[in-house]
């Protein structure tokens, strides 16, 4: 099969087209014909030899794919080959099959294009094990995102909106502001222009922000525990601006923070399980009735990655980039 190999840690120069074995399909596993597999600033993160695939992971890139089963492994009654579904991976989805625990997949909704369903398992996952399972952001609560255009951003407006919280975001222009407004934000600030420190204690009148998902670390983290109100949340799933910070830990005793975070790749398998079981029933029917949409900035074939992670390096995305593939 066709798949993107990684000559050596770099820039996206490095990607390169390769001819690779097909993966084999083990007990409890599916293969996978991928349709489609989602960019993600974790595979910039393992091309240039930062952020390595977790034990018995496939080295190639890619955490997230959608596509048609092609055979169910030993063990597997949930599914049959066929079935249109997009999958959680811990790597392997540069490429045109792949495999994937029978766990850790989803139907893809009737009204949604298989391609587009690519976009769902990655942020799916991250914002509704960070904020509703368990719950940490309740209905009538205020909620501020860091990134509201991103890919995990976006979802995660559409998802607190949906489930009852007021919303605002940051955004680095705009046109990206804008977008965050109609996704379901009540406010978003451009981070470029104003003290979004400032604008956002306006927007709660001064009380301050219930749960905060941040995803870049460093000199934030002091601006957000000064914006969150008594009993604030601070959920961490990134740190682009650095992953060593310095607390007031009066300011956090004080009004009695949380200061929490999490990661997904290198999970046990049971554990994605069984958060797929509650995206499955809790979140999958808002889907399935059009409330939450995948939001696909654009897709690149599967031949130019390197230039789908440029324009992710550009930041000039909105929503998810994608891979084409079959």
């Amino acid at each position: 099969m066709r798949a993107i190999d990684i000559t050596q840690p770099g820039g996206p120069e490095v990607l390169r087209m390769a001819e690779v074995p097909t993966p084999s399909t083990g007990p409890g596993e599916v293969g996978i014909r991928v349709s489609a597999a989602g960019v993600n600033r974790a595979d910039l993160l393992q091309r240039q030899g930062r952020y390595p695939p977790p034990p018995g992971a496939s080295p190639i890139l890619g955490l997230e794919v959608s596509g048609h089963i092609t055979e169910v492994g030993f063990g597997v009654l949930e599914w049959k080959p066929g079935d249109a579904v997009c999958a959680l991976l811990a790597g392997g989805g540069y490429a045109e099959y792949c495999v994937a625990p029978a766990g850790q997949c989803l139907p893809v909704p009737a009204d949604i294009a298989v391609h587009d369903a690519a976009a769902l398992p990655e942020a799916c996952f991250t914002a509704w094990t960070n904020l509703f399972d368990p719950p940490l952001l309740q209905p009538g609560e205020t909620f501020f995102v860091q990134g509201g255009s991103s890919g995990v951003g976006s979802l995660a407006i559409e998802m607190a909106h949906l489930f009852g919280a007021r919303v605002a975001a940051t955004a680095g222009n705009r046109v990206k502001c804008d977008f965050c407004e109609q996704m379901g934000c009540e406010r978003a600030f451009n981070y470029k222009e104003e003290d979004w420190v400032e604008a956002a204690l306006a927007w709660t009148g001064g009380r301050g922000v219930d749960v905060i998902l941040d995803m870049i670390g460093g000199d934030y983290f002091a601006r957000h525990l000064r914006l969150l109100a008594p009993r604030g949340r601070l959920v961490h799933i990134a740190y682009s601006r650095g992953r060593e910070v310095t607390a007031d830990i009066a300011l956090i005793m004080h009004k009695r923070l949380t200061v929490t975070g999490s990661t997904l790749r290198a999970r046990p398998i049971s554990e994605k399980t069984a958060l797929r079981n509650s995206i499955r029933q809790r979140l999958w029917p808002h889907l399935a009735a059009g409330r939450i949409r995948p939001i696909v900035d654009r897709f690149f074939p599967l031949d130019q990655a390197a230039d789908a992670h440029r324009w992710m390096e550009s930041s000039a995305h909105i929503g998810k980039i994608l891979l084409q593939i079959g």
